[in-house]
Parts: C-alpha cells; structure tokens; sequence
C-alpha cells in the first residue's frame, strides 16, 4: 500500500476557507440553523431529540435513520444502508473493502481527489476522462475499453464535482448492466442529487439498477448540513455491507447521536429542503451568467447540470493558478484553480476554477471579484 498524498482541497481550505472574506466556491447548498431543522421535525422525531441518550449507537446506524434513508430508494431497505461520518469515511472504506493489490479500478475525471487517490493508494487504476469539449460528455465506449479481467470498481460522480455534468439516466442504466455483466462494483456518488437544473433529468440510484452498485450520499451537500456530518451507502449486497460494518470498526465505530436524530430529521425534510435549495441556485444563476457575460474576454461559462458548483474556464494570459493567488490574498475571495483537480490518470484542463453557486446572496463576493478585475485593466 502506497501512502496517501495531501489533499490538495483540504490543504487550500485549511488556509483560506474561513479566512477569506468571500467564499466563492463552496461545494455546499445554503445551511440551516438548528431551530430552522428543529421546525420541519415530525413530533415524534422533537421527541427523539428532546429525550435523547448520549450513548454509543449502532456501527450500521440507528434504524429510523437508516430507515428514513432507505425510503428515498426505489429498492432499498434499512437493511441495505449503512451509515458513516460524513462521504469521505464511506468512500475510504469502500475502497479499502472492495480493492486489493492485485485489483483494478475505474475512474472518471476531473474528480474528488479521494475518488482517485484511495483507489490508487490500493491497486492499479485507469483514469476516463470527461470531455470538456462535449460538455463534460462521457464515453461509455472508452469506460468499456478500460475494464479489465481484475477490474472491480468503477467510481463515477453525478451530478459531478467540479463540473456540474449530468449523463442520460439510458447510459447510468448502460453502465450499470455493463458492471453486472463483468462482475463489477459500480460505486456511485450522488451527493449532489436532487439539485438539477431540470428535475426531469434526475437520475436513477445505483443501488436501484444493480444488486451489487454502491450508492454514496450525504446530509452535506444538496441539503447544505455538512455539520451533521452524516453520510451513508446503499447497497443490495449484503455480504459487502457486512464487510462495510466491520472496516467502520476501525474508523469511527458509530455516529454521532445528535447528529442521527438531525439527519433522519433532514431526510424525511428532504423535498422541501431541495426545493428551497433548488429555489436558491434558480436564483442565483442569472446572476453568474450577467456576471461571467460581463466579463466575457476573461471567463467563458458553463452553468451546472445540477448540484451546487460550476468548472468555468479562465482565458486571462496570468493562467488560472496566479489568477486564483492574486484575488484571494488581495481581494479576499475565493476560488479553487484547476490545479486542485489535476489527475495522475489523464490530462484534466489547467485552465478551469470551481465556484458555488448554491449560497444566499453572492452579490458581494460578485463585487469584490468585479472591483478586483476592473482595478488590473
């Protein structure tokens, strides 16, 4: 086993993530208070959290939880949730769990630097990039090519972080048979569902088209509560679940039980918590748009498919990574340079910066970007 690199993201926002002034590019929808949760709480869940026990809870997760998580599938049952502190614990597991030395993984790109540095860190790895040229498209001919005999995982993200991307729900479902044909764990991030820009391209779980896929979720993202920091994979397969429990015994062994009884809160919240969230972006898109529009000579945009972040590109002659320097630590906002996501599996453009478009109000940190690009010309 190989030792795991820095992780570039968390490095960058260790600095600067709640010393800038304007957080321009948070990965998050908009969160909520405790007494805004507590309000969309069922009397029977204010119950559970006013006569609550801080003891240990259960590795797999507290049943009405676990429950509430499994009534967001089609197939799934509280038996098939496990839960975790947070994604990242559920991607780290699953990949310590399903791979081996002798193994092969699958992995699309750009990417959540642990979706390639876990996987990496265990066996060999082969990167399919998404084309920027297409809109991000994927080519499920090139994911097809890269399978191997040894291959078991295939790791995707859609919505995906940083692009915003969305595939045709026909080609998840193509995947996913693909996977099943060869005996292929297809592992799925789907921490930004429920945020798309037309909710008729919402697609299917993975763990709702195959028995053996993996599906990743979490409070943090699409319902902007990354404080509770609870997450979970659904999965139909018992046996991997069982092994998902036994690896948790060496990380967190349980959650958190505040934090349980809030997230079972926020699921069964969950489609009002998406629309408002969804409500948010709806509005503040138009105004990245006039913005980016403004600014044409230097930005070329791309609003998201769905989720809270976009990959727009930079065309200024400094190059995004002085780009990003310069307007943090004189303007104070921030953005994540394209560097934060490059690959060691393929080419990943060297051009391109996150920012969120899920928080209330970006009109300020717009300004100070705007007076920080008006005071160089």
């Amino acid at each position: 086993m190989s030792r795991l690199p820095d992780f570039r993201l968390e490095v960058y926002f260790s600095r600067w993530e709640f010393t800038a002034r304007h957080h321009l590019t948070a990965s998050d929808a908009q969160t909520m208070t405790m007494a805004e949760l507590l309000s969309l709480a069922a009397p029977e869940d204010v119950h559970a959290w006013e006569t609550l026990s801080l003891g240990y809870t259960e590795t797999y997760g507290a049943l009405e939880l676990r429950q509430a998580v499994a009534d967001t599938y089609d197939t799934v049952g509280a038996d098939d949730v496990i839960c975790f502190a947070g994604a990242e614990e559920a991607l780290y597991l699953a990949m310590q769990v399903l791979l081996g030395p002798d193994d092969h993984a699958v992995v699309l790109t750009p990417n959540y630097q642990a979706a390639e540095t876990v996987p990496l860190s265990l066996c060999e790895v082969t990167g399919v990039a998404l084309d920027p040229e297409r809109d991000w498209a994927l080519d499920l001919d090139a994911v097809a090519a890269a399978m191997r005999p040894n291959t078991r995982v295939v790791s995707v993200n859609f919505p995906n972080n940083p692009t915003g991307t969305l595939i045709p729900a026909a080609d998840l479902a193509r995947l996913a048979a693909m996977c099943d044909e060869r005996g292929i764990h297809l592992f799925s991030d789907e921490v930004y569902r429920g945020l798309e820009l037309d909710p008729a391209r919402t697609l299917p779980q993975a763990a709702d088209l195959s028995p053996t896929a993996l599906s990743l979720n979490v409070t943090s993202k699409s319902l902007g509560l990354p404080g509770l920091r609870i997450g979970w994979i659904a999965c139909r397969d018992r046996e991997l679940r069982s092994r998902l429990e036994r690896a948790k015994h060496y990380t967190t062994i349980c959650n958190s039980a505040p934090s349980e009884v809030l997230a079972r809160i926020a699921i069964k919240a969950r489609d009002r918590i998406l629309e408002r969230n969804r409500g948010i972006i709806a509005t503040n898109l138009p105004l990245f748009e006039e913005f980016f529009t403004r600014y044409g000579d230097l930005f070329e945009w791309r609003a998201p498919d769905g989720g809270c972040v976009a990959f727009p590109r930079y065309l200024g002659r400094d190059g995004v990574e002085s780009f990003c320097t310069e307007l943090v630590e004189t303007a104070g906002v921030l953005l994540l340079p394209a560097g934060i996501y490059r690959s060691e599996l393929t080419a990943t453009p060297g051009d391109r910066f996150r920012v969120g478009v899920g928080r209330n109000d970006p009109g300020p940190a717009l300004d100070a970007l705007a007076s920080f690009l008006d005071g160089r010309r």
